[in-house]
């Protein structure tokens, strides 16, 4: 019997090698193509929920931010350490730091003179990261500006 996926309705695909794929053969070999959601996905989950995840959709929603999680991805950092890595002004670096910490998404710590910040949870850099592989692959961008033509 093949290995089932966490969802127990997809056998999880298998590698060359006969073993079960696991996490990476799965993202493999998803194909990035639509599938039909339907309501009873969106209804198992509360209002309240859906709400509080389009607030930390919002709170990544800035090329900034989303520079800073990628920073972050790799390990504490201090403001002036992504001031230096982002080419941003110290003020901007801040501002959408406080934005991030308010969102839940990252945390400061005070270490002598300076809060060194970091990822409340690595889920978050998973969504960043996807954002930005879906787009450097060609998916789509909500401005037509940010993609290249071949």
């Amino acid at each position: 019997m093949p290995p089932v996926s966490p969802d127990a309705a997809t056998p999880v695909p298998e590698r060359p090698d006969g073993r079960a794929g696991g996490v990476t053969a799965l993202a493999d070999a998803h194909d990035h193509a639509p599938r039909e959601l339907g309501t009873s996905t969106a209804a198992r989950h509360a209002a309240g929920t859906l709400t509080g995840a389009g607030d930390l959709l919002r709170a990544l929603a800035a090329p900034v931010r989303i520079a800073i999680v990628l920073q972050l991805r790799e390990g504490e950092r201090c403001v002036h350490e992504l001031v230096d890595a982002l080419a941003v002004a110290q003020p901007l670096i801040s501002q959408h730091l406080r934005v991030l910490k308010s969102a839940g998404v990252v945390h400061g710590e005070r270490h002598g003179r300076e809060v060194m910040y970091r990822l409340v949870d690595e889920h978050l850099a998973h969504i960043v990261v996807d954002a930005v592989t879906h787009v450097e692959e060609g998916g789509s961008a909500v401005r037509g500006e940010h993609r290249e033509e071949a």
